[in-house]
Parts: structure tokens; sequence; C-alpha cells
């Protein structure tokens, strides 16, 4: 385990009350801290968290009350260093800690941390799949799901903790250093808050910056060249990385670990997420019997290409986590040559270029369903490709023509390419009203894989 630093002292003002938030003034009320809370909103768990000892200030507040006496700020994931309470905090000279560098002081384990614009989530899955199919400890947490920080005191000390770090988390680390980090890729995402992707990847690659020369740094090739120190492990397609993929099956150090056939994941994106998971188990010490039936038996995470039903012959697929236009094209790329798709764009674009889409969506898809705030900068970028584009605006409108539209052996993909927020609470909620919608369309039950 890395050594872990102090505490900074409290008093302790937690600024913003989501999940993590939540979780990381749970945390030290257990030690016994003063805690108190900030949002700007109402957090659901408002009254539990005030009978359990955490001070609440809620709503529009001057930044010199929240923070009178306050000697350290837990800034969560979500909240922009611009917020005024942030930059007044460190403009005084106050301790600011993000919520994962607060939970990785708090937890006497061994880490796993998986980054990278896509894949993050499944790849975390996978790896706590592994380890429960080889009868080890572990504990999945992180950016989303299980808060970090609620595994405080909840863990034994053998567990593994497999821990998912977006680049909001990895911004406000200070001295994280995982045993095992492992970045997936980096393609453009969250540039509204980045604002440039070589700040996007700097935040990225903090996930290496404290290691010590015995921690493992997993990554595609070109990004362990920027690496310094360190054990290095690539995985990539081709020959001559310690894990790689070639004549139809991954290896692991020049030995046949199993046949890319053999994974019951779709598409090309995960047979590197499964490289990946791979690499990082192995190098803990993993037996590769125990790798290869993990990765054999992994039937994948909900909103993620999740094969929701197959209805009068048309396969309706639930990808609410493409969050970007990357992972948009990974999952039309998963189709290549399958199948026409009916594909469902739209939502927040946080600024990015619509442009590589065009030629994906001539190629493959019967036809776009535009929906939410960005589908007129969507349908500028398609303009022209021959594709048909409708704009449906909401998610039931676009369904629906979907159901009209589709025929026999094709596919309805809900793979947006942007956020979810102008419509949705969150990207489960947009992927989980998908499915209610494709059961209530008069196919009858509707059966999930």
């Amino acid at each position: 385990m890395s050594p872990r630093p102090e505490l900074p002292p409290g008093p302790y003002l937690i600024v913003g009350l989501g999940r993590s938030g939540i979780a990381a003034a749970r945390a030290l009320r257990a030690r016994g801290a003063s805690v108190t809370g900030y949002d700007a909103g109402e957090p659901p768990e408002a009254v539990a968290l005030l009978a359990e000892g955490v001070e609440l200030s809620l709503g529009e507040a001057p930044v010199e009350t929240q923070l009178e006496g306050v000697r350290t700020v837990i800034k969560s994931p979500g909240v922009p260093d611009a917020a005024p309470v942030i930059a007044a905090a460190r403009g005084r000279g106050l301790s600011v800690l993000g919520e994962l560098e607060l939970a990785w002081r708090l937890l006497p384990n061994d880490f796993i941390a998986v980054t990278g614009t896509n894949g993050k989530t499944t790849t975390v899955e996978l790896i706590g799949h592994i380890h429960r199919r080889a009868g080890r400890a572990v504990a999945v947490a992180g950016n989303v799901g299980t808060a970090l920080s609620s595994l405080v005191g909840a863990l034994a000390r053998e567990a593994t903790v497999a821990c998912e770090v977006s680049s909001f988390q990895l911004h406000d680390a200070s001295r994280f250093a995982p045993e095992v980090g492992v970045l997936l890729n980096v393609a453009p995402d969250h540039l509204d808050r980045h604002e440039t992707m070589e700040a996007y990847l700097a935040a990225k690659l903090k996930l290496f910056a404290r290691q010590r020369e015995r921690d493992y740094a997993i990554a595609p090739p070109d990004i362990l060249a920027l690496l310094a120190g360190g054990r290095k492990v690539a995985f990539a397609r081709g020959t001559g990385f310690e894990m790689c993929e070639h004549d139809g099956s991954m290896w692991w150090r020049e030995r046949a670990l199993l046949e890319v056939t053999e994974l019951p994941l779709r598409g090309r994106h995960n047979v590197e997420n499964a490289m990946a998971a791979a690499a990082a188990c192995l190098v803990r010490g993993l037996e590769p019997s125990d790798v290869r039936a993990g990765l054999r038996s992994f039937r994948g995470v909900p909103h993620r290409l999740q094969e929701v039903a197959r209805r009068d012959g048309v396969l309706y697929v639930n990808d609410s986590k493409a969050t970007n236009v990357a992972s948009a094209l990974v999952a039309l790329e998963a189709f290549a040559g399958q199948a026409q798709v009916h594909l469902i764009l739209g939502g927040q674009g946080k600024g990015q270029d619509f442009a590589p889409l065009r030629e994906p969506v001539q190629r493959a898809c019967a036809g776009a369903y535009l929906i939410g705030e960005d589908a007129p900068a969507i349908e500028q970028a398609l303009a022209g490709v021959g594709t048909p584009l409708l704009r449906c605006g909401e998610l039931e409108r676009a369904v629906h023509a979907c159901r009209h539209a589709a025929h026999p052996g094709e596919v309805v993909l809900l793979s947006p390419a942007c956020a979810s927020f102008d419509q949705f609470s969150d990207f489960e909620a947009r992927g989980e009203r998908f499915c209610e919608l494709v059961r209530e369309g008069g196919f009858g039950q509707t059966t999930s894989k």
C-alpha cells in the first residue's frame, strides 16, 4: 500500500452535496470531525445529515459566511475551480481536497484506478468481476456508482479497491498514487470544463504522477511514452506488447490468454477494455486461468451497448453512456457490416465537434433522430450526408419514429454522443427512460440482457 499523507486539519466544509459529497461528510463525521455541508440546492439526504451531526448551509450564502471557521475544504468533482467559495478558499490559503483524494487517504487498501474518456465503468466492473471469480476480496467504487468515501471503515484490509476516476477527480488530486493505474484512451470530452485537450490530457495523466517505481502504469503505447518512471505495461493491437491482440487472440507476455470470440461483450472497444482489465489483474498476481474465466463470464454493464429487447425482428440497444462523439463512433463500429442502424443522437454537446459522425452515419445508418439542446448543431454537422435526419426534440418522439421506420434485422440504437442534463438528471435516467419506452411500445413483455 502507498503511504498515506495525513489529512489537513478541520473544521471541514464540504462543497457540493451529491453522492460523493454526502459520503465525504459522513466519513469525516465518523472520525469525530466538525463538518459543514454546502450546496446551492436541497440535497435529498439533508434531514439525515443533520441528524448525523453535519451542519448544513444551503442556498445562496456569502462566501465569508461559508468559510467562517473553516480550515479545509472538500470539493465534490462536479464543482468547478471557478466556484466563488473554492476560489476564495484558495485565495485564503486554505487546504482544498477533492473527494477522491480524501477517500484514498482514509482507505488502507491497494488501489486499481481506471481512467479514460470511454470504457471506464465497464473496465472497472470487469476488474471487480474477475477478482470475485478468483475468490479475491474487492470493492468497486468511484466516479459512477458507489462513492469512494462510502467505503471508509467498511472494507477488510485485504480487499482491493477497483476505482473509476474521472478527469474532474484527477484534476483535484494532489498526492493520489494507486498501486495500479490504467488509462484506457483519450478523446475530446469535457472541453466545456477543461477548455483545451492539453488540459484534459494533463488531468488524466495525474493518475500516474505520484506512483512509485514498484507501481504499475497500464496504457496504450503512445500514452506510456509520455510517462517517466514506474513499471509500464502496454496493451495494444499487434505484437510486441505485454498485453496484445493478434491472430484472433489476446496474449499476455507472449502466451495466449483466450480467443477474442470468447468475449461476450460486443465491439472492438470492449476488446481493448478486456485487455486493460486483464493486465491490471495479472500484474497483481491473479492466475491467468482465473482471469480467463472472468473474461468469459462477464456480461457487461447497463447503458453501455445494453441489448434491451428484440421486437418484431428489430434489436433495441441502450448506449446512453455514450456522452461524447468518440463513444458514439465506437457504438456504430460495433454494428459495422451487421445491420442498418436507426441512431438517436443529441443532448448537451459540451462544445464538441460533431463532424466525425458524418462518414459513419452515412455508411451505417438508415436514419438519425435528433433530440435535445444540441440537435440543431448535430443537424448542421450531418447536413448533406444522404441519411434522413429527423428533428424529434424529445426521446419519446425519437423512439416512436424509430419504431415505425425500422425493419426486421435493423437496430434502434440510443447512442447520443452528448450529455443528458438538458432533459434528464443523468445518463442512467435517460437510458432507463429509453428502456421504458421500448416496453411501452406495444411489443409485449421486454426481455433484458
